[in-house]
């Protein structure tokens, strides 16, 4: 039965009801939804609303209710209009109509506004938690390959040596300020809209703050119409995931290219690669693939959520509805990508002399022989660079790399060099002496890992 039926005098069409119906996806919302029903219906209690006995009797039976879902013993009724209705009917059939009672000062609106918040908010620290996993594991290898010398690139030319250890802490940094944005979007959203009720709040002395303590939010939504028309932050969460889903998406592609025989920097244990059916020899990285897929869909479920809003008056509207879908599914993609990912990375071997080798070739020094020519021989830079250009050329010509090119042929060039260059142009010293803030020497690496990796400690530690 529909909780709205007594407007109407005729039967909603199947197939409206077919239309209208959201049991499918928001089914998943049941225990927050009784959650939320639970603490509803013990502010009603305690402000004398209903009576305190049928406070307890509705909380107690609310508890069976979750257990025999929990269970299996309930199943939920995929013909149900929704999990808010679903529960309701299930209490009232239990109950009579102490079940009726549930209801009072709360609209639909209200209490899906409320449910999503709830779901959400568990389902964004458990995102936390994998990312730091994630991190975890990027941190460990960063440590441990600090110094291993691979080009750096741009154009994706190789451009300057840098070592395996701080290519990898670049996307470390881009998780902390993942986790942070699901952190601030956390504190945004963490407001009870109970007591909004459909638009204009309600007439019973609804305590509503007493309804945020028990549900563990600091306060209630300060306004009736955006307590139940806000949807900003299945946007921001939205947002969120699609933006970590593209930082997973960069480190994937350097996944794909770097265990490709072209590069062959990596290589991805079997447990989480695939074979080809025609082609015997092929070992190929379909997870990080897929998760480089993955992120398009994301985006896409973004985009929804925008568009679905973007015309929307004040204040509830069933457009709204279609949050429900998006937001679950970005949600469910970032986890679903993150479980694979984190031991694939954890599980993979670094292949260093192939990247050290890498490293040799395209000139990457170019710019660390200009600086020695500037620091050793007082050259303006812009002088030393064209000099160091032209060495670049004659060793292409003569098929020669800097560290090769005999010393008569660098002082043919300038005068200035003498045998020091090739000390200033060694891949090691290259990268050690990079030792400004955030540069790629590999105590500069170590240190930024272990301070990663201490914070992750500390901030365990707080949870636990």
């Amino acid at each position: 039965m529909k909780l709205w039926k007594g407007r109407f005098k005729k039967e909603a069409d199947p197939r409206t009801n077919d239309f209208n119906s959201s049991i499918a996806f928001d089914s998943r919302m049941y225990r927050h939804d009784i959650e939320g029903s639970i603490a509803h219906a013990t502010m009603l209690g305690r402000q004398g609303i209903i009576g305190a006995e049928e406070s307890e009797k509705i909380c107690a039976e609310l508890k069976k209710i979750r257990n025999d879902i929990d269970s299996g013993a309930l199943a939920i009724d995929p013909d149900a209009e929704d999990i808010h209705t679903f529960v309701e009917q299930e209490l009232t059939a239990r109950l009579g109509d102490t079940g009726k009672r549930l209801h009072t000062g709360r609209s639909r609106n209200d209490q899906v506004a409320l449910d999503i918040r709830l779901t959400l908010r568990e389902d964004c620290l458990s995102l936390i938690e994998q990312l730091r996993g994630l991190l975890r594991v990027l941190c460990k290898k960063a440590g441990k390959y600090s110094a291993a010398v691979m080009p750096g690139y741009t154009h994706m030319q190789r451009a300057q040596p840098v070592t395996f250890g701080h290519h990898l802490l670049a996307y470390a940094e881009m998780l902390i300020r993942d986790i942070s944005r699901f952190e601030d979007a956390l504190k945004r959203m963490n407001k009870c809209p109970l007591g909004s009720g459909a638009l204009a709040g309600t007439t019973y002395p609804l305590d509503r703050e007493l309804t945020a303590e028990l549900l563990g939010f600091p306060a209630p939504t300060k306004n009736s119409l955006d307590g139940v028309s806000d949807r900003d932050f299945c946007a921001e969460i939205a947002f969120a995931v699609s933006l970590c889903m593209v930082h997973l998406s960069r480190l994937c592609e350097e996944l794909v290219l770097w265990s490709s025989w072209e590069f062959k920097f990596i290589e991805l244990d079997d447990a989480y690669c695939t074979g080809s059916s025609i082609m015997p020899q092929k070992k190929n990285p379909d997870l990080a693939e897929l998760i480089r897929g993955k992120s398009g869909r994301v985006i896409g479920d973004l985009t929804a959520l925008l568009t679905m809003m973007k015309g929307l008056p004040l204040a509830y509207n069933k457009d709204m509805q279609e949050d429900k879908e998006a937001v679950f599914d970005a949600v469910d993609t970032l986890k679903l990508c993150l479980t694979p990912l984190i031991p694939m990375l954890d599980t993979m071997t670094v292949l260093e002399q192939n990247m050290r080798k890498a490293a040799a070739g395209g000139f990457i020094n170019a710019t660390d022989c200009a600086d020695w020519l500037v620091a050793a021989k007082g050259l303006p830079f812009r002088d030393a660079y064209k000099i160091t250009g032209e060495l670049v050329a004659l060793c292409i010509e003569r098929g020669e790399t800097l560290e090769s090119l005999p010393l008569e042929e660098y002082k043919r060039v300038h005068p200035a060099f003498d045998e020091g260059v090739y000390e200033a142009i060694s891949l090691d010293k290259c990268v050690g002496d990079r030792k400004v803030l955030g540069g790629p020497a590999p105590e500069n690496v170590r240190a930024q890992a272990a301070c990663v990796l201490d914070l992750l400690d500390k901030e365990e530690k707080g949870h636990g």
